[in-house]
């Protein structure tokens, strides 16, 4: 699945509903897609649950927006980083936006930068709603990251293979390979393929998240799409090497 690596991206952090423990795998991870241009965080810092976040805002460059609520039972911060996200759309400056958190508050937002041609990458917990998701391009599961980079340190700790590295990740995946989820590769196979039931791996890549914004391989434990297609029977795969440009290309289509 290929990105434009540059987009300017705003990315806008729901202080109340993402855990800071794993910042900086969110950053670079954020980075894979674009440059962040504003990075700003939204709370009231004068609650006690948000205090963590204040240890790693400095090393990590995020500015804190101050936002007391006002009344009980009400986040008044949800508001302030939604006028904050019009303000930067209207103002210009960039192409995209990064909106962490795990609230549905936030499912309109995504669809109204998404009606204005920004690119939208959503980032929150396993539990974030679906309508949250949906409405983002591209949604990240947290969970994952912290997986990834314990996958990695185990691999440099005990100098594992590539192939032990992945049965840590397998270990820890959020998601199982599941008849829904062979569907959408199924159906997505059936769209795109050419006469000889072909198609290319990248743009398969592509129209799944189209059709399911949050679908990401390490969700079901694998770094990359191949060796996820690789375990789903009844699918094959075609490597070709193209001779100008000393790559090789993947290809995958259905078993008749």
């Amino acid at each position: 699945m290929e990105f434009n690596k540059d987009l300017k991206l705003a990315v806008l952090i729901d202080a109340d509903n993402v855990p800071y423990s794993n910042i900086k795998g969110m950053l670079e991870e954020i980075s894979k897609y674009g440059t962040p241009t504003f990075k700003r965080i939204y709370a009231d810092w004068t609650k006690p649950t948000v205090s963590g976040w204040k240890k790693v805002l400095l090393e990590n460059s995020i500015t804190p927006v101050h936002q007391f609520s006002y009344t009980s039972g009400k986040n008044a911060t949800d508001s302030s980083m939604i006028i904050d996200a019009m303000d930067i759309l209207y103002t210009g400056g960039v192409n995209g936006f990064c909106l962490v958190s795990s609230d549905s508050d936030f499912t309109r937002l995504a669809s109204r930068l998404k009606e204005a041609g920004m690119f939208v990458i959503g980032m929150g917990e396993k539990k974030t709603p679906m309508a949250f998701i949906s409405a983002c391009d591209k949604f990240i599961y947290i969970e994952i990251l912290n997986d990834t980079i314990e996958s990695s340190s185990a691999e440099n700790k005990t100098g594992k293979s590539n192939k032990d590295a992945q049965k840590v990740i397998s270990k820890s995946s959020i998601n199982k390979i599941d008849h829904k989820l062979k569907k959408v590769i199924n159906d997505s196979i059936s769209d795109l393929a050419d006469d000889g039931g072909w198609v290319f791996l990248g743009d398969l890549g592509n129209l799944i998240l189209k059709k399911q914004p949050d679908f990401d391989p390490r969700n079901y434990g694998y770094k990359k799409l191949l060796p996820l297609i690789k375990q789903i029977k009844g699918l094959e795969v075609d490597q070709r090497k193209v001779e100008k440009e000393g790559i090789m290309h993947v290809f995958v289509k259905q078993s008749v």
